[in-house]
């Protein structure tokens, strides 16, 4: 089955075992093959040649292209949810937070999906809740670490800044990703300024 396939994934029907460790196999090999080679390569084929397995028992597992592609987002996305509670918890949430859109790892997978939720309608709608929900969440705890004075200082709001420190993390990854690396460390020296003067070091 080709990773390009139309076939829309199947909401309400899990097949197999969600906690068998050939369901998890098969999830790593794919997350493996996107990030490696992008998620057009992540056919049910190919996945099953590199995980030393029968096609047809990742059709099992996972009936359309979109399922499997879906269940590599759905443990990404939860990973992720994991990492920015940690921020959210720490002494320092905003520049933890700043942290973890620098997280190469998560970009990488993160901008593969982001190309998949354009093409591919059947599952943006997932995609881009996730997305959205994240982006509540920052915004609630710009508002409340740093309230007023962030207009103030710099005329931003707390879902501007958010765009911002995710757009800077993400271009910083897409352009080391081609070889350009010009300005990354001012880019970064800018934002670490930027916020060392919104929340100055205890």
């Amino acid at each position: 089955m080709s990773a390009l396939s139309s076939q829309e994934p199947s909401p309400k029907r899990r097949i197999g075992a969600e906690k068998s460790e050939t369901r998890a196999l098969i999830v790593d090999v794919t997350e493996q093959v996107i990030r490696e080679e992008g998620y057009a390569a992540a056919s049910t084929r190919r996945v099953a040649l590199r995980a030393g397995l029968n096609p047809s028992l990742v059709h099992y597992y996972f009936p359309s292209t979109d399922d499997l592609l879906l269940a590599v987002f759905e443990r990404g996305a939860a990973q992720s949810d994991a990492m920015i509670a940690a921020a959210l918890a720490s002494n320092e949430p905003v520049r933890a937070l700043w942290q973890f859109f620098r997280d190469d790892s998560r970009t990488a997978l993160s901008v593969e999906f982001i190309a998949l939720a354009i093409r591919r309608p059947a599952i943006r709608e997932q995609i881009s809740a996730h997305a959205s929900a994240m982006r509540a969440q920052q915004i609630a705890l710009f508002e409340r670490v740093l309230g007023e004075r962030l207009a103030q200082a710099t005329g931003c709001s707390p879902a501007g800044l958010s765009v911002i420190l995710a757009g800077v993390g993400r271009a910083l990854f897409m352009e080391a990703a081609l070889g350009v690396t010009s300005g990354h460390d001012e880019a970064i020296q800018c934002v670490e300024k930027w916020l060392d003067a919104l929340i100055p070091s205890p």
